[in-house]
């Protein structure tokens, strides 16, 4: 039986100013400058101070330098407390229904005929490439769609994962060109003569083979190496380096040579044509922390810090059109235009400047709790710490701490980090206290690196070896934290 019943909730709802705070404080530093080009073009009523600064004038910027947003932040020279006074009741009455733009916007949802691209490098793309050396083939112009339906369909590694049969299923549906899977093999054959050597194959298998036959076929090397992967490719992933040299009667010598034919081809030959953002290329780092006679200084990347501040045009606009004739439609609505800019050109700056404070605030509560990683760089030393440890000392959200760990990065003596680095979860030791499970991961990658690589250390000697050093760890929390350094199994490190 259907029924209507009223219900009373308290539920928590994000303003779109808060939203757009949130998303401008996930914003990387690289990224930065353009979404503030972005809220320049955008709205009239924002600009660069006189004084001329910019993001780009200087890469750092101590920590005291910048000031929390405050109550009297957009009064400088009392010109926006002046504004603030200005009676626009006149103009907007009671029953209006027109609202701030600022306060409608959500970057969630933009508009749909709104495009906003991030830019990205101009370069020739994997695909292009293959298209390039596809039009100096003699082709009819039935073949040629035909090829450039296989080239769209390579992945960008540089395989073709799609059956011969599939691509007779899309060119007969999406272009209306019937043909075969014999035509589609040979042009497939064809693309494979293309560089980069190893493209358009179906698996790794032939992927190495189509390079070892493009190299010199009278060397010893690539003969041995063309007959293991041919005959014992299974075994050769497995390192099964022993069957292999009884197999085919190798020495060391031979087997040796021919495994390093072998690694020196790649497994991904689009790989190195795939285009990147521009964001992603390379790493801005948002803070720097330097030890300056055995104390730490925290400073922030400048780019996070613009000098805006509200156009002086559009303050003396305001101010005579409050002198004007308050009863003309037409200054009704020019008036209500410039305070829409203005309230969203201080909301702007406003956020901009709580980012920075939040920024500074969660990294100098990072610096302090991780104080002795910083002073000495040494893994071991740094402290189980998770969001909720800085979320408590900062008294800001957990989210948002850890929107800020999962986009920032800090530049120090040691390195570059991205904040994400430093947080861990804890591990008792024998004598009961709590260590980073950094610090097992440290010591776990340094037995690894030191092992002999003719008798790699299975994850039950690994164990044993932390056992004996006081750490109270499971073989399957060793194997975890293995695979999480991204470190093969014993067998798969094994060298000759």
């Amino acid at each position: 039986m259907l029924k209507q019943t009223q219900q009373q909730k308290l539920l928590q709802k994000l303003s779109p100013q808060q939203i757009q705070l949130m998303k401008l404080l996930q914003v990387p530093t690289a990224n930065l400058e353009e979404r503030i080009k972005e809220e320049l073009e955008e709205n009239p009523a924002l600009e660069f101070s006189e004084d001329g600064s910019s993001p780009e004038d200087d890469m750092e910027k101590p920590a005291d330098e910048f000031e929390t947003p405050g109550e009297d932040e957009f009064e400088p020279d009392g010109s926006e407390s002046e504004y603030d006074n200005i009676d626009i009741s006149e103009y907007v009455s009671e029953g209006d229904d027109e609202i701030a733009d600022y306060k409608l916007r959500d970057d969630n949802y933009p508009d749909p005929d709104e495009s906003r691209t991030m830019p990205i490098r101009v370069e020739t793309t994997f695909h292009d490439h293959l298209l390039d050396q596809l039009g100096l083939q003699t082709l009819d112009e039935r073949q040629r769609r035909i090829a450039e339906q296989i080239i769209g369909s390579i992945d960008d590694d540089g395989y073709l994962r799609r059956e011969a049969s599939a691509i007779v299923d899309d060119l007969s549906f999406s272009q209306n060109v019937d043909t075969d899977e014999e035509e589609i093999r040979q042009l497939i054959k064809l693309i494979q003569t293309f560089d980069p050597p190893g493209v358009c194959c179906s698996d790794l298998k032939e992927c190495l083979l189509l390079q070892l036959r493009r190299k010199p076929q009278d060397d010893e090397g690539i003969i041995s190496a063309t007959r293991i992967l041919d005959d014992y490719f299974d075994e050769f992933t497995k390192k099964h380096y022993e069957k292999i040299q009884r197999s085919l009667n190798l020495t060391d010598d031979d087997l040796r040579e021919a495994i390093g034919q072998i690694i020196k081809l790649n497994p991904k030959p689009g790989a190195n044509h795939s285009v990147l953002n521009k964001a992603e290329s390379y790493v801005i780092p948002d803070f720097f922390i330097m030890n300056n006679a055995g104390k730490l200084e925290l400073s922030l990347n400048s780019k996070n810090a613009p000098d805006l501040r509200i156009s002086e045009g559009y303050r003396e606009m305001l101010k005579e059109y409050d002198r004007g004739d308050k009863k003309d439609k037409r200054q009704k609505e020019a008036v209500l235009f410039i305070k829409q800019k203005i309230d969203a050109a201080k909301w702007f700056i406003d956020a901009i400047k709580q980012r920075q404070h939040t920024l500074l605030s969660t990294m100098e509560a990072i610096m302090n709790y991780q104080y002795d990683f910083f002073l000495t760089g040494d893994e071991t030393s740094m402290r189980p710490m998770i969001l909720k440890d800085i979320a408590d000392i900062t008294q800001l959200d957990i989210s948002t701490v850890s929107r800020v760990a999962n986009s920032k990065y800090v530049q120090t003596e040691f390195g570059t980090f991205k904040l994400k680095f430093f947080f861990s979860e804890s591990l008792s030791t024998d004598s009961g206290e709590e260590v980073s499970t950094r610090e097992v991961k440290k010591i776990l990658s340094d037995m690894i690196g030191g092992e002999n690589k003719r008798k790699p250390l299975s994850d039950e000697n690994l164990t044993k070896m932390l056992q004996d050093k006081g750490y109270n760890i499971a073989r399957r929390t060793v194997a975890k934290y293995r695979e999480q350094l991204n470190i093969p199994v014993a067998r798969l490190r094994k060298e000759l």
